[in-house]
C-alpha cells in the first residue's frame, strides 16, 4: 500500500480513540517510564519537520498501529500453547502455603482450643488458597466465594483435580457478591449425577431406548443452589487476600462486609484475615517487574487520587517463549484504605479486638525489577502496636470475633 493510500485511510479513521488505545501505548516498554510534562507536546514546541520525513513518521505510526491491532486480536484468542493468565497470575502473585501458615499462628494464638478445619476464601478467584487448604489436611473443607465464573471453572479443572479423589467433596465454590454471600449460587461438579438423568425413552420403532435428560457441565449453575440453603458448616477462618477489600470503595460497603463475614464465623470463636499494603511508593505512578523463568509480570499503578484515594492496578505479563504481551491481564479499580479505617470498620461490624502483623518491604526507589519473589519473600511478619512510614510495607490484619 503506497504512503498516499494509508494516509488516506488514516483520515478516515474514528479520531476518538479510547482510553485503553493510550493504555495499549504506554505498554510498548516494560521498563519504568517517567511522564512527560504535558508542554513537551504542545504545538509551539514543536519543531518544523520536512514532508518527506512527517510523512515517514506517520507511515511507521501507522505501522505500528497495525501490529497493535494484530496483536490484540491474537491476544483475544490465544494460541493453544499459550499459558492461561490464572496460571500465570498464581505463579507470580501468590503464597498460599506460606499464607495458611500464619493464618493457622493466628488462629492458635487469639482463639486456641481446637485446630481449624473450616475455611471460607473471599474474592477467592481460582481458589488456589482454598485447593492448598484442604489438600494441607484431610478433614479440612472450604468454601470460596467470588464474582469471576470463569476463574471458579478453571479452578474446578485445573486446582482441585489435583487435591485428589475427595476434593470435590470438600470444598464448595459460590458465584455471587461478597456483599450479598447467602444469594451466591454454587458451581457444580457433580459427574455422579450424569448416571441418575438416565431415563427410558420410546424410540421411533416402539422399543426403549436410554437417554439424558440433562448432562452437568464443569462450572455448572443450572440447580441454582444457594449458599442460604446448604448445611455449611461454621467456618474457623474466613480470609480474604490479594488487597481484595480495596475492591469496596465506600465504608459502608466494608462494614456491611465485615458483618457479613462475622455471621459467617463460628460463635465458638474464629477468625477474619485480611491483606493491605501501603507506604509512600502506593499514593504515586509506579511501575515494578518481576522475572520468572519463562515470563515477567509487571505492577502498573496509575496516578493515585488522594480526595478519593483511589488508583488503577494493572497486571501485565510478558511471555519469553512466545514473544507475546498479556496487556491488562488482570485490571482493578481500588480504593487504598488505611490501617485506623479497617479497624475502625472491623469493630463497628462487631469483631472484638483487631492486630496488625506488618513487614517493610523492598525500597522501590531502588528495586524496580526483581529475579522471582526476591529477598522480601523471607521477611517475617511481626505483630505491631506503631509502625513508622516507609516506602513499601505488606500487613496481615487480624479481626478475631
Amino acid at each position: 500500500m503506497g504512503k498516499r493510500e494509508k494516509k488516506q485511510r488514516h483520515q478516515q479513521r474514528n479520531p476518538h480513540r479510547g482510553a485503553s488505545y493510550y493504555a495499549a501505548e504506554q505498554d510498548d516498554d516494560y521498563d519504568y517510564q517517567l511522564s512527560l510534562p504535558s508542554s513537551s507536546y504542545s504545538s509551539d514546541s514543536k519543531p518544523s519537520v520536512p514532508e518527506e520525513e512527517e510523512e515517514e513518521e506517520e507511515e511507521k505510526a501507522e505501522e505500528k498501529e497495525e501490529q497493535e491491532q494484530e496483536d490484540d486480536k491474537n491476544e483475544e484468542h490465544p494460541s493453544k500453547n499459550m499459558p492461561s493468565k490464572f496460571d500465570l497470575y498464581q505463579q507470580s502473585v501468590q503464597s498460599p502455603k506460606g499464607d495458611i501458615s500464619y493464618m493457622q499462628k493466628f488462629f492458635l494464638m487469639y482463639v486456641g482450643g481446637r485446630l481449624p478445619l473450616y475455611l471460607q476464601e473471599d474474592f477467592c478467584g481460582t481458589a488456589l488458597l482454598s485447593a492448598e487448604w484442604i489438600r494441607s489436611n484431610s478433614r479440612r473443607t472450604a468454601v470460596g466465594l467470588d464474582l469471576d465464573l470463569e476463574a471458579l471453572n478453571w479452578c474446578l479443572e485445573k486446582n482441585i483435580s489435583r487435591v485428589g479423589a475427595d476434593g470435590y467433596s470438600r470444598i464448595s465454590l459460590f458465584h455471587g457478591n461478597v456483599l450479598q454471600p447467602l444469594e451466591a449460587k454454587l458451581v457444580n461438579f457433580e459427574p455422579q449425577e450424569l448416571i441418575s438423568n438416565i431415563t427410558l425413552q420410546e424410540g421411533k420403532d416402539g422399543s426403549e431406548t436410554c437417554a439424558l435428560e440433562s448432562t452437568v457441565q464443569v462450572g455448572s449453575t443450572a440447580d441454582d443452589k444457594y449458599m442460604k440453603s446448604l448445611p455449611l458448616p461454621p467456618r474457623d477462618i474466613v480470609c480474604a487476600f490479594n488487597y481484595s477489600c480495596c475492591c469496596l470503595h465506600k465504608r459502608a460497603e466494608l462494614v456491611l462486609y465485615f458483618k457479613h463475614v462475622l455471621d459467617a464465623l463460628s460463635k465458638e470463636g474464629g477468625i477474619f484475615v485480611m491483606d493491605l499494603y501501603g507506604g509512600t511508593s502506593s499514593e504515586h505512578k509506579l511501575r515494578l517487574q518481576r522475572r520468572f523463568a519463562n515470563f515477567t509480570y509487571v505492577w502498573e499503578q496509575a496516578e493515585f487520587d488522594v480526595v478519593e484515594r483511589k488508583t488503577r492496578i494493572s497486571l501485565h505479563f510478558l511471555l519469553q517463549k512466545q514473544q507475546k504481551k498479556l496487556r491488562h491481564a488482570f485490571s482493578y479499580s481500588w480504593r487504598l484504605w488505611s490501617l485506623p479505617e479497617i479497624k475502625d470498620c472491623l469493630e463497628e461490624a462487631g469483631f472484638r479486638s483487631v492486630h496488625f502483623w506488618l513487614r517493610e518491604m523492598p525500597d522501590t526507589e531502588e528495586i524496580r525489577t526483581t529475579e522471582g519473589f526476591g529477598e522480601g519473600r523471607d521477611v517475617k511478619y511481626e505483630e505491631v502496636k506503631s509502625f513508622q512510614q516507609q516506602d513499601a510495607w505488606n500487613a496481615y490484619i487480624v479481626g478475631v470475633a
